[in-house]
């Protein structure tokens, strides 16, 4: 161990001694000065400035370090520039200038001669990292409650992924003795090591390979504060296999051994690391630990049990994946490894889950267009093209009569969908038409739930007499909110069954959790009454919803409960839709759900077209909460009817408005023309705002607690409003139906909120620093390397 460090003490002076070490170290910490400061400074300006921006300002320590034009995002991307100019010299300088030959003829061995070398290395790359340590350390104090244990992991990752480098371009000095050459062929290992992940994708063992020899991206999960011994072992192998050929070439050149010899050492070491490597990736030998604050890389302990609950028995997930649909690129093979790897936090606490992927062709019944956009072409040949467009044949894919024998996949109109399998009980787990596409941990855990044969609340909603349809799409009817499968937020997707009843011909059934009545546009019959009276009567949960103009078809079963809708129309005021409420979530409702909560902390509003106001006894017997109510100032309820042709914009005679009061105020800096305009009038008995529009009543009812919301607008959870951007409506949706149904679906998988949000320093402190960090300190390192190059250049 002696000898190896005082190699490696000698190739740290002959480094240093020389301008290369030296200028990269100065270069590196500019371009982590540059980028640090960049990054706060922008962060700074947006706090500063305030407004919606600042309101969105989260996960700064994310921001500053691990985006793509974070620091570490930004140096990692070129790291591969840095090493090469500095192990392009480790063997080739002796090689060419002759002295390995006296190193050959000491006493000293091979092995000591590459471990002192590369120990040298380690150490350079210690400096490179305290570099980095220093703007760590400024993170830590320009950020409040900055990620200190995902800064750590990521330093971790940082170094490792320069010792690896080293050890990749140590080997490649052994095998030229030109140091030009031996940083090119440095690159391009690196380059190999980077790229051939995607390689051979479509062979499963070879794939499985050229995946885990990949080094793009090994470092992700360190950034982002999950350390798992998979990924160190990678950075282990790599660095035992260079390390092992480049004894082994230096032990070529001294010895005379057959050729079949020389190539079984290579091959030995090979095997060992990938040996290694191949145990080590086995989910049930992976290890995990998680630096983050709250645990963001874990899934949640709610979702943990329920994984829990599994037990031992395999999980099996097929994905069935449709060429000629949108979403075809997650079944594509070429995405395998990525979609392994989206599974990867549910095997660390189930490693027993195995996934396999069916490709097929079928029509894509959700998408009208696609004969439209081939004109002229059947299905097998639109398929064929696409085949050829994923460079594939058509023959390995299933045909339609193929997959349908199999499996009937058209009620899930052909799209991507994935088959849970376990204990012979199946779920489906959909792929959804948003940004995040992929299932969330909540929709997961509800497919796990639903295997398990959980008891899952059940809505059912009253047809038959106008109301609004759960299997319609048009905009007035419930389709998205109840049993769309591509909507996220759909009922069905979040852990409810839901189905329809006709009260004129069928009992309310017994196993249902709530019943919806929601818009009838013509007065119920006395059966059905009478059944709604009884359900209400024996304690059963209820939604009610109703419209302006129609209070005669809901407010005779109102009265059994002490509520009215009440008569006139709520008007806000506004430039263009004074009819269109904006509706502010109440502090209880926020609690029925963290989502909503959140969209209440964000002063989200609940938008409402053309709605009621509600009136209630407080001689009921029900506790009453308001849900949503109008906003004070610029609300009122109006009681002369409302021409939405005649009448286009509203306003309140208040010169004292609060900012959020003036958000939707009619024309700012104009003069109002008066035709059209509607005004809050007390002689017609308008009544001045806020308004409560949306309660729920809560009683006990042979010993369960009832729960009721009745809506004055039944418009709000429509399809239309639930695909509203900047709404808060499914978000409010959502958390009424959890309400009723028991508190347990949707599945709690919230986390809270990122604590680092706020910078301590302004923007004239951050001018100070990128004066000290981009040239200050850069000048004195440069002044000090002068000096000593100087000084040894004398003697």
């Amino acid at each position: 161990m002696k000898t190896i460090r005082r190699i490696a003490k000698t190739e740290l002076l002959t480094l240093f001694y020389s301008p290369i070490a030296w200028f990269l170290i100065i270069v590196f910490f500019i371009q982590c000065g540059i980028m640090y400061v960049g990054q706060i400074k922008s962060i700074a300006l947006t706090q500063e400035l305030g407004g919606i921006g600042a309101m969105f300002l989260t996960k700064l320590t994310s921001q500053v370090f691990l985006g793509p034009s974070g620091l570490f995002g930004h140096v990692m991307q070129n790291l591969y520039l840095y090493i090469p100019l500095l192990t392009m010299s480790l063997i080739s300088r002796e090689t060419g200038s002759g002295t390995i030959k006296l190193l050959y003829s000491s006493p000293i061995k091979v092995r000591q001669i590459v471990f002192g070398k590369y120990l040298a290395m380690m150490a350079y790359s210690v400096i490179l990292v305290a570099i980095v340590g220093v703007f760590i350390i400024s993170g830590i104090f320009h950020i409040q409650h900055a990620e200190t244990g995902m800064l750590m992991t990521s330093i971790l990752g940082f170094y490792l992924l320069l010792c690896a480098y080293a050890a990749i371009g140590l080997f490649m000095s052994t095998l030229t003795t030109y140091q030009v050459i031996a940083a090119i062929c440095t690159f391009i290992m690196i380059g190999i090591l980077s790229y051939i992940g995607g390689l051979w994708q479509r062979i499963a063992f070879v794939r499985e390979l050229t995946y885990f020899l990949s080094i793009n991206g090994r470092t992700q999960k360190m950034l982002m504060g999950l350390v798992t011994t998979n990924d160190i072992v990678y950075f282990l192998v790599i660095i035992f296999l260079f390390l092992g050929f480049s004894v082994y070439k230096l032990k070529d050149g001294m010895q005379s051994k057959p050729w079949t010899v020389k190539a079984m050492r290579y091959v030995t070491v090979t095997a060992i690391g990938l040996l290694v490597g191949y145990l080590s990736s086995i989910p049930g030998f992976i290890g995990y630990y998680d630096a983050t604050y709250y645990k963001t890389n874990t899934i949640t302990p709610p979702v943990q049990g329920i994984l829990k609950d599994l037990g031992n028995e395999p999980l099996e997930i097929t994905a069935y994946a449709n060429l000629v649909d949108q979403y075809y690129f997650l079944g594509d093979p070429d995405s395998y490894n990525q979609n392994l790897s989206r599974w990867d936090p549910y095997m660390r606490f189930k490693d027993n889950i195995k996934i396999r992927s069916v490709s097929y062709y079928d029509s894509a019944l959700n998408n009208p267009y696609l004969f439209r956009t081939y004109p002229g072409k059947n299905l097998k040949e639109i398929a064929d093209q696409n085949a050829k467009r994923y460079d594939m044949d058509l023959s390995s894919y299933l045909t339609p009569p193929e997959i349908r024998k199999e499996i009937d996949l058209r009620p899930e109109s052909n799209r991507y969908v994935m088959q849970l399998k376990w204990k012979g009980q199946k779920a489906w787990l959909r792929v959804f038409d948003d940004v995040q596409v992929w299932p969330g941990e909540t929709e997961i855990a509800t497919a796990f739930k639903r295997l398990q044969n959980a008891k899952l609340p059940k809505v059912a909603f009253v047809t038959g007499d106008l109301e609004r349809e759960i299997d319609n799409m048009a905009d007035r009817d419930y389709k998205l909110l109840t049993n769309a499968p591509t909507f996220r937020y759909s009922l069905v997707n979040q852990g409810f069954d839901v189905e329809s009843v006709v009260l004129e011909t069928q009992d309310i059934p017994t196993d249902i959790s709530v019943l919806v009545l929601a818009d009838p546009k013509v007065e119920l019959l006395e059966a059905a009454k009478v059944k709604l009276m009884n359900y209400i009567r024996n304690g059963g949960n209820l939604l009610i919803a109703g419209e302006p103009g129609r209070l005669a078809m809901t407010n005779p079963l109102l009265k059994e409960i002490g509520v009215q809708l009440s008569d006139g129309l709520l008007i806000q005021e506004s430039r263009s839709e004074p009819n269109m409420i904006k509706g502010e979530i109440t502090p209880f409702a926020a609690t029925f759900y963290k989502l909503l909560e959140k969209a209440a902390n964000d002063s989200m509003r609940v938008f409402m077209p053309n709605a009621a106001g509600l009136t209630w006894s407080d001689s009921s017997g029900f506790s009453v909460q308001p849900l949503l109510k109008t906003l004070p100032k610029i609300s009122w309820k109006r009681m002369k009817p409302y021409d939405p042709e005649m009448m286009m914009t509203a306003r309140v005679d208040s010169t004292h408005r609060s900012k959020d009061e003036t958000e939707d105020r009619p024309f700012p800096g104009r003069r109002q023309k008066e035709r059209g305009l509607i005004t809050f009038s007390p002689a017609d008995g308008d009544v001045k705002g806020p308004i409560t529009s949306v309660i729920s009543l809560v009683r006990k009812v042979n010993n369960k607690e009832q729960r009721i919301i009745v809506a004055g607008d039944a418009d709000l959870i429509n399809n239309m409003e639930l695909k509203r951007y900047g709404a808060a409506n499914f978000q409010f949706s959502t958390a009424i139906f959890r309400w009723l149904g028991g508190g347990e679906y949707p599945l709690e998988t919230t986390r809270p909120d990122a604590r680092d949000k706020k910078l301590t320093v302004t923007i004239k402190q951050i001018n100070v620093l990128n004066i000290v960090y981009v040239w200050i300190v850069p000048a004195i390192l440069a002044i000090f390397a002068a000096l000593l190059l100087i000084r040894r250049k004398r003697k």
